[in-house]
């Protein structure tokens, strides 16, 4: 509880006590005593309301709760009715307390989320250890982390071993283990050894403060039942407002004046009193967002980064999901696995289609180097040109090379050897003949069965894998996940196109789950799209709605219970509290309901509403 927070709970308690002991003294014959008495437990607890009702009038942004609270108890002093008009603005004090500890709490998960902002960067100068600004760091600088020191950018570790706490950023405790030639993201929490990393982005572009970017501004992004309700307050309030005003003077005319009985003032401005106490948009206005700020702190405390309240809505209603294969089901680690039908010796078979991949940073790229085992001469290979989706040629060593896909073959009329091994095939020809093919293999996520099976039990009712992997390597990794549909030899545009396919079809709301560069045009084009963010491309994680932390496919069924537990909180709050508000109006405009009751609607209503938003933080169990 902060300072403000205890402020206002000593003056709950302190107006309780004082208006407690004067309702037990014999002040009935001592008006003027009796109203001053207790107009000090009423301005002890209610000065700041009535403050912020006289700046609206003046700012001419009058009708909100702050004025209807104050015309409501100002009246129900007016009328002597004391205990009623302390009660009122108590009460609705109490409620303000409760929401204020609740935004605090949901606040916290997300200010949590801010302890990875780092404070600074060290690096060596003159042999000696400095501190600067991250802002000031350049790519490709060596900065030292020393052990309890944040990682402030994203870079390689040139030299040390150590053990990195990444909670913060993927919601998984158990640390990991870094060393020599590993990458590591800013906002990891250096544990053990002193690690001189290599920056490979600046500050700005690293991990930790596009984190801090996306939730500094998801608040911006509001659902359609949040902007409903803001409008929905809007209008609302004047209408009550004028509906009270009429309750008070138009039946005491109408007695008056045609029915010509006691206009009966006093029972019809109470009437109006109340009717306003109990007409207050609080429990809506405040339980409405209040949910999807804690639903988006509490999957941010979890490693899911929901970019706004509008995606946690489109989220819930997910009945499509589509995968892309590489490192989204499978981890991406691409390892060379054999090589097949080679005219010259298979390390030399590697070299050219390493040498030929230098410059790409394709995960199929990456295998080869590493496979080749040695840095690459870049001056031996030229004329390089990519072929989008079969390839690429260039010359190496005066040669001709092309190493691609069977299409790239085929594109150069090139005879080859068709292969029965599972993986990627990466085909290579010399000066127009075939030299042979290399196995590249990938190895599956260890969650990716049980996250398919999660999202059926989530309601998704088709799961759809869409890869440029060929078809056999395609159709063994979904069958071992449990996937039945499959469209595998795709290229970018062509993922784009089969996504359009099932937009169309109109089977409910599609969610796009990438990782790559060549993810980016799919994930914007789905209805929403899921990066995964530790290993995930920056432009694909740009592109998305949502992004994973730590890259874990079962992460997307829990995203999916959140955003439905979330919009179901919301719902119920919306129906719970329009009902009771609407029964309370309709007995307080016929007399039945009194300013007890009003408290109840208004108060205890946004009581009730409050608490269950903050069912929202909870989501670990889910």
């Amino acid at each position: 509880m902060n300072k403000k927070q205890k402020n206002l709970l000593i003056r709950v308690i302190a107006s309780a006590l004082m208006m407690t002991v004067f309702m037990m003294l014999p002040l009935e014959e001592y008006p003027v005593v009796r109203f001053l008495l207790f107009l000090i437990p009423y301005l002890t607890v209610g000065y700041d309301i009535l403050k912020k009702a006289f700046k609206g009038i003046l700012n001419r942004q009058v009708f909100d709760e702050c004025f209807l609270m104050a015309i409501a108890t100002i009246g129900a002093m007016a009328l002597s009715d004391y205990k009623e008009g302390i009660a009122v603005m108590l009460f609705y004090q109490i409620g303000e307390l409760f929401q204020s500890y609740a935004v605090g709490k949901s606040r916290k998960n997300i200010t949590d989320l801010m302890d990875i902002r780092p404070d600074y960067a060290n690096i060596e100068e003159d042999g000696e250890i400095k501190k600067v600004d991250p802002d000031d760091v350049e790519t490709g600088t060596i900065i030292i982390v020393n052990p309890g020191e944040k990682i402030p950018i994203d870079g390689i570790i040139e030299e040390g071993r150590s053990t990195l706490n990444t909670s913060a950023l993927t919601g998984e405790s158990l640390p990991s283990d870094v060393s020599k030639g590993d990458e590591v993201i800013s906002g990891s929490v250096n544990i053990s050894g002193v690690l001189r990393i290599r920056t490979t982005k600046e500050f700005g572009e690293s991990t930790a403060s596009k984190i801090l970017d996306l939730m500094e501004n998801a608040g911006s992004r509001k659902a359609r039942s949040e902007q409903f309700i803001t409008k929905f307050a809007r209008f609302y309030t004047p209408i009550v407002c004028y509906g009270a005003l009429a309750l008070a003077v138009l039946p005491p005319l109408v007695r008056l004046l045609i029915l010509k009985e006691s206009p009966m003032w006093a029972d019809f401005i109470y009437r109006a009193l109340t009717f306003l106490v109990i007409s207050c948009p609080c429990a809506i206005v405040v339980s409405v967002p209040l949910s999807f700020f804690g639903g988006i702190g509490g999957a941010g405390n979890q490693g899911i980064l929901i970019k706004g309240s509008n995606y946690m809505e489109t989220l819930s209603k997910i009945k499509t999901v589509v995968f892309d294969k590489t490192g989204t089901i499978t981890r991406g680690n691409f390892e060379v696995t054999g090589v097949h039908h080679s005219v010259i010796e298979d390390e030399k078979l590697i070299e050219y289609a390493a040498l030929c991949e230098a410059h790409s940073s394709h995960p199929i790229s990456r295998s080869l180097q590493s496979a080749y085992g040695k840095k690459t001469d870049a001056e031996r290979v030229s004329d390089i040109e990519e072929v989008s989706g079969y390839g690429i040629k260039a010359r190496v060593d005066g040669k001709n090379i092309a190493v691609g896909n069977i299409k790239l073959m085929r594109q150069l009329g090139i005879d080859c050897e068709e292969c029965h091994s599972i993986g990627t095939i990466v085909h290579v020809a010399m000066d127009g003949s075939y030299m042979g093919h290399i196995v590249i293999s990938d190895e599956m996520k260890p969650h990716a069965g049980q996250a398919v099976a999660e999202l059926k039990a989530a309601g998704v009712s088709r799961i759809v894998m869409l890869t440029g992997d060929i078809k056999k390597a395609a159709d063994k990794i979904a069958s071992e996940v449990g996937i039945s549909e499959v469209h595998a030899e795709l290229l970018p545009a062509q993922k784009v196109e089969h996504v359009e396919k099932l937009l169309e079809e109109k089977n409910g709301t599609l969610a796009f789950v990438g990782d790559g560069i060549n993810d980016a045009p799919v994930l914007s084009r789905a209805d929403i799209g899921i990066a995964m963010g530790a290993l995930g491309s920056d432009a694909a994680i740009e592109a998305a709605d949502v992004v994973l932390m730590d890259d874990d496919p079962l992460k997307i069924s829990k995203a999916i219970k959140i955003a439905k537990k979330c919009i179901g909180i919301v719902y119920t709050n919306i129906i719970f509290a329009i009902f009771v508000k609407l029964l309370c109006l309709i007995l307080g405009a016929f007399g039945i309901a009194n300013m007890w009751l009003a408290i109840f609607a208004d108060v205890g209503v946004m009581v009730l509403c409050v608490l269950n938003a903050v069912r929202c933080l909870f989501v670990k169990k889910l």
